[in-house]
């Protein structure tokens, strides 16, 4: 396999940190963190780029918050600064991994994301009888940071960008706890893990890409899957034969182990397509995709808040008719014309 060496010079370069200060900002731009960074941008990437090449960077304290939609999770968000340094890393080392990517693996990759997922998924469930319908247990909390480390020394060879990589991944924050034993452990192994990447981070997703590219690889090449859709830790094996997939679950879960992760024993199932089948917010069915009811509700909500947000002069109408064209644009995916008829004609944005 080959290994990459003199990166860090591109990742310092003046340019690239102007590239990913660009890319840092965008949608978020108006933000007071934002606009105080720019507001001395050349000094303050000056003085990234001088941290960098002094190997003096250590990233920020990150702040946290919950979300209870789609599920609970901690959200983790990392100084502004921080994030330029994440861009930075990554407009050099991705194109590196993404050559090392299967075709169907889909998170956080260009010209890939949710919409090629499902039309992939969708595909192959109309295709086949069986589906092997897979789910991580607690993944980004549960990614250990030495075999990651490890991952990341397979292709990199830069002794300097390894260094920020792994500052990065020790910097990262406390995640939600994950007691897990595995063979050989004993009682006190798992704290003796150093485990959780934040989810939000650039760097978290992509890394997150790079810990399961093993596992991609596993199921297409020692398997032998030829219907295999992957996206974040979310992924699902297609089969006319049901003992292939049950066989597959089985040695899918040995692998698993050298990743020090585990199936969800509840979201992990092996069952008949003509049954439907839930994947990114959508329920596919052999004659139709519908939106998922709880994904239905949230839409709900969120084009309330909208009407609420522009009614208390809190957002432009450019803003609610973007956000319009977002839903509609996602709605679009399923078979649903009907819905979304009955869901935007009765809506009035007024000012108070």
């Amino acid at each position: 396999m080959k290994r990459y060496n003199n990166l860090y010079p591109q990742i310092t370069d003046f340019s690239n940190l102007v590239l990913a200060a660009r890319q840092a900002q965008r949608g978020k731009r108006f933000r007071e963190n934002v606009l105080k960074f720019n507001y001395n941008l050349e000094a303050q990437l000056a003085k990234i780029q001088s941290e960098l090449e002094s190997k003096t960077y250590q990233p920020g304290r990150y702040k946290t918050f919950e979300i209870c939609e789609p599920k609970p999770r901690l959200i983790s968000a990392a100084p502004y600064r921080d994030r330029v340094v994440h861009h930075a890393l990554c407009n050099i080392i991705v194109p590196i991994f993404e050559n090392t990517f299967i075709a169907d693996s889909y998170a956080n990759r260009l010209g890939f994301g949710t919409h090629k997922a499902l039309r992939r998924f969708t595909s192959f469930a109309r295709d086949s009888r069986y589906i092997l319908q897979c789910d991580i247990k607690k993944y980004f909390p549960s990614i250990d940071h030495e075999i990651l480390k490890s991952l990341l020394r397979r292709k990199l060879k830069c002794h300097d960008t390894l260094w920020l990589a792994e500052t990065i991944i020790n910097g990262s924050n406390p995640q939600v706890p994950v007691i897990d034993h595995f063979p050989g452990d004993d009682l006190l192994s798992p704290l003796q893990h150093r485990r959780g990447l934040p989810i939000g981070n650039l760097s978290s997703q992509f890394f997150a890409n790079i810990y399961l590219n093993s596992l991609d690889h596993f199921i297409k090449e020692q398997l032998k899957a030829k219907k295999y859709v992957r996206y974040v830790d979310d992924f699902a094996l297609f089969s006319d034969d049901y003992e292939f997939l049950a066989q597959a679950r089985t040695a899918i879960e040995k692998f698993l182990v050298s990743l020090r992760l585990k199936l969800h024993p509840v979201k992990s199932q092996l069952y008949e397509t003509r049954h439907g089948a839930n994947f990114l917010g959508f329920r596919i069915l052999p004659d139709r995709i519908r939106v998922r009811s709880e994904n239905l509700r949230r839409g709900r909500r969120r084009l309330h808040q909208l009407q609420r947000d522009y009614a208390q002069g809190k957002i432009s109408f450019q803003d609610v008719h973007c956000s319009i064209l977002s839903w509609r644009a996602h709605l679009a995916h399923g078979d649903s014309w009907q819905l979304c008829q009955k869901i935007f004609a009765s809506l009035v944005f007024t000012r108070e």
